[in-house]
């Protein structure tokens, strides 16, 4: 694997980074990888002193290299799971939940939320969860 070789000001600039500790742990450890590699340590020796995967320090390495040091410090966004509801499924729940409970009930419960849109069309594999954040939101004060 080939090494890199920070700028004195990169060092510099890493060092107070970690001298300070008010990052995150993943960027103090990014920024830690940076500095041991530059000394000279092995990624397997940098990979023994923080306790992180060999394939942790490499991919740093990589990122330096084709990318630069922010980069190598931060994380990269993550996508997650595309949103399963609209917001025409969502205003559905809202009104739902606003109605009168069912007989022998005082209030809808998310089970019986979740039972009754069940049976609704787009709503079959909706749960007591996705209820609870989607009431959640709407019930939040943006003002």
């Amino acid at each position: 694997m080939k090494r890199i070789k920070l700028s004195d000001k990169e060092v510099e600039y890493l060092r107070i980074l970690v001298k300070k500790g008010r990052k995150s742990a993943r960027e103090l450890t990014r920024a830690r990888i940076l500095l041991f590699i530059n000394e000279g340590r092995t990624e397997i020796k940098t990979k023994e002193i923080l306790g992180i995967s060999r394939a942790t320090v490499s991919n740093i390495k990589k990122r330096y290299r084709e990318e630069g040091l922010q980069s190598a410090l931060t994380e990269k966004p993550r996508l997650g799971q595309p949103k399963k509801y609209t917001k025409t499924h969502e205003v559905e729940i809202i009104a739902l939940a606003c109605t009168k409970s069912p007989d022998g009930r005082k209030r809808w419960s998310l089970t019986l939320l979740a039972e009754e849109l069940r049976k609704k069309e787009g709503f079959e594999t909706i749960n007591r969860e996705s209820i609870r954040l989607i009431l959640k939101k709407a019930t939040q004060n943006h003002g």
